[in-house]
């Protein structure tokens, strides 16, 4: 019986615009199988393969600009998931950042990459002077329990705050971590 890889076995990378856009097939990859896995992350069943490359097109602009930090894990299969960072630019949110789309391919799940991901993020965010960090998640997915687990302090949920993929309502539950 094969044992599940370890963090370890997996590299967190940040990739500037060019390495964004040059791992765009992977990346909407990810994120497709991720909408067709059920995550409510912005896109519904109907959405094209351009609709998806369109966004981490855009992604790519704000690595680009420097208002997003973009992570991607890999393993020996390649990049199998991905999450970013958003700087807040407003002058009076100088110490805070935003985790958006913590996206880990189905084939790759139950490894640790969702919490090697989130451990980097956390790292640069420090690096970066960001201290204080927020995101929000589907109210039933995997991601709540992990960053429950990992610590990020949970505020509430917004009922009805989004729609999954199949167009169903979906709470969305908000938290935060002080990195101070």
């Amino acid at each position: 019986m094969n044992a599940l890889p370890t963090t370890t076995d997996i590299a967190i990378d940040i990739l500037d615009a060019p390495a964004a856009e040059a791992a765009l097939p992977a990346l909407a990859d990810i994120l497709r199988d991720c909408v067709a896995n059920g995550a409510s992350v912005g896109f519904m069943n109907w959405n094209t393969a351009a609709d998806y490359e369109r966004f981490w097109r855009d992604v790519a602009a704000g690595v680009a600009g420097g208002q997003i930090v973009l992570f991607v894990a890999r393993n020996a299969d390649g990049i199998v998931g991905t999450a970013q960072l958003h700087l807040i630019g407003k002058p009076n949110q100088p110490h805070r950042a935003e985790i958006a789309k913590v996206l880990v391919h189905s084939r790759a799940r139950r490894q640790g990459i969702g919490e090697a991901l989130m451990s980097r993020a956390e790292a640069i965010a420090r690096e970066r002077g960001r201290n204080l960090l927020v995101l929000d998640t589907d109210e039933n997915g995997a991601a709540r329990r992990l960053y429950n687990r990992l610590g990020w302090t949970e505020l509430g949920t917004i009922p009805r705050f989004a729609l999954m993929p199949d167009g169903a309502e979906c709470g969305s539950t908000f938290f935060y971590k002080d990195l101070v």
